[in-house]
């Protein structure tokens, strides 16, 4: 039986008829075909019959047609058949992640939320035994449907000849590598994407944060766990798909598009390629308040039984509503009578107030502290990194100071607390405290004000526990001193032990002191 034939015209599995070639390289040609079954477009692979790897690929389609998740693309067919093997699969028509960006980079939320969803996708793959290990812009679809696309999973490492020893973190890269590029415009890899490379800084790939202003400290953080495989924040690198998933799960998301009973995910809006649609759903339209005299008065007063009940009680409702108007009228000018009697018998009021207007009202402020340190009057060396304490408070989200690693939450047991100090300078009256600590829950934390820097001298205003993130101590009753201390009684888990980590703290105060 001769091979069937690979042009313009021909039949594959007497169904498939190929239309256009879209692209082809080593013996991979990718059409555009027709499937006259279902009379629907499809995406059909052959491979010439020298192609190196014709039974991988094959096996690795046939492997990726059992995932049922809607964001990887669906294989219809994968056979290899009279000398001809071929893959068919859905045909995606949409803008890629690389036509998003080109004319600049998405918002962080929607950039995080489109990855969002591939890093789910790519998840459910790895339980799946699968892996993808190409994550390319091209590879990432925003459909014309609305929803979103990953293309080539199992698939393209079979035609590349890619592999890997360790999949999951090379797709946790590779997730990391699609969210720089939706933050930033730039493409941190290799091979030509169509996007400008990232710049680097002393040979290494600049932080999403060093290449475009308005970058999110965490999404940062979050883009550096995965791309570089570096701890940020004090939590550790993000070295799976499933923990790429979770980590963006966090990030609240723009518009809901229900995706395989999972949590609501994104909308872009294939017209606006670098934006999400945040677009309320129309409002259905009013409906008329029902007749106070039954519905078969409803069509014009042609029912029998409606007609005759606005005819009987037509003059006795004209005749309430005109006594109800009327006592209305009454009541309004009375009481404007009675209160411009009262108004003007009422003395003028002094220039300055007893109870100030809300114009007047102080304001509350962000105070700037003289200095801080880091806080160990129980350790034995009396010193907890002093040197990073200027970075919880230079405003930078991106810096931080944290505490000794420790062998258990409770500090190891060898001292009640820890923290860091700051000096504001002179007696400051504090509305709150509010301080950005890591991302890891298990902090406990009390805000401490005094006049001395001594810990008998600093008095607890308020605690907070098992906290993490942006969290605000607000005394419970007026605290004011000099001193201000963030003091940390419980730690969260870090790198398989415990450290605390504060990256801003603002002391907000009501007006000058």
């Amino acid at each position: 039986m001769s091979a069937p034939a690979v042009e313009p015209g021909g039949r594959l599995a007497d169904r498939f008829r190929l239309e256009d070639r879209v692209s082809e390289s080593s013996g991979a040609t990718l059409w555009k075909a027709i499937d006259e079954v279902l009379a629907r477009p499809v995406s059909v692979l052959t491979l010439s019959p020298d192609f190196p790897r014709v039974v991988e690929v094959v096996t690795a389609a046939r492997g990726a047609s059992r995932l049922t998740d809607p964001r990887v693309t669906q294989v219809f067919d994968a056979a290899e058949e009279a000398g001809q093997a071929y893959v068919v699969s859905e045909w995606v028509t949409g803008e890629t992640l690389a036509d998003l960006v080109s004319s600049g980079p998405m918002s962080p939320e929607r950039a995080a939320a489109l990855v969002a969803e591939a890093a789910e996708a790519v998840a459910h793959a790895h339980e799946a035994g699968l892996s993808h290990l190409c994550l390319t812009p091209d590879r990432l679809i925003w459909t014309a449907g609305s929803t979103v696309k990953l293309l080539g999973l199992a698939v393209d490492a079979k035609l590349r000849g890619v592999e890997s020893d360790d999949a999951a973190r090379e797709d946790a890269e590779g997730l990391g590598r699609l969210l720089y590029a939706a933050l930033t415009g730039h493409w941190p890899g290799e091979g030509d994407t169509g996007l400008p490379s990232a710049p680097l800084d002393d040979g290494k790939v600049c932080t999403p944060r060093q290449v475009r202003a308005g970058v999110p400290g965490f999404l940062d953080a979050i883009t550096c766990r995965a791309l570089l495989q570096e701890p940020r924040r004090g939590l550790p690198p993000l070295t799976t798909p499933a923990a790429v998933a979770e980590a963006l799960a966090e990030v609240p998301r723009p518009a809901p598009v229900p995706v395989s009973g999972r949590p609501p995910a994104l909308t872009l809006r294939s017209e606006a390629p670098d934006d999400l649609d945040t677009r309320r759903p129309p409002r259905p339209p009013v409906q008329p308040r029902p007749s106070d005299h039954g519905g078969h008065g409803g069509h014009g007063g042609h029912g029998s039984h409606g007609g005759h009940a606005r005819r009987s009680g037509g003059p006795m409702s004209r005749a309430v509503v005109a006594m109800v108007i009327l006592l209305l009228i009454a009541a309004v000018g009375l009481g404007a009578w009675t209160l411009g009697r009262s108004l003007g018998k009422r003395t003028p009021p002094p220039a300055a107030s007893a109870t100030p207007s809300s114009e007047g009202s102080p304001k509350i402020v962000a105070l700037k502290p003289a200095g801080a340190t880091g806080f160990d009057p129980l350790g034995d060396d009396l010193s907890e990194h002093p040197e990073l304490a200027r970075l919880a408070v230079d405003g930078k989200a991106s810096t931080e100071w944290h505490t000794t690693t420790y062998q258990s939450a409770e500090l190891g047991r060898l001292k009640d607390g820890v923290g860091l100090l700051l000096d504001m300078g002179k007696e400051v009256s504090v509305a709150d405290v509010v301080v950005s600590l890591g991302n890891a829950p298990g902090s406990t934390i009390e805000l401490r004000v005094g006049d001395s820097a001594d810990l008998g001298a600093l008095r607890r205003a308020a605690k907070q526990e098992n906290v993490s993130g942006t969290v605000t101590l607000t005394p419970d009753k007026p605290a004011s001193g000099q001193y201000v201390l963030i003091w940390f009684t419980r730690l969260p888990a870090f790198e398989g032990k415990f450290r605390g980590t504060i990256y801003d703290v603002v002391v907000h105060s009501p007006g000058s002191a």
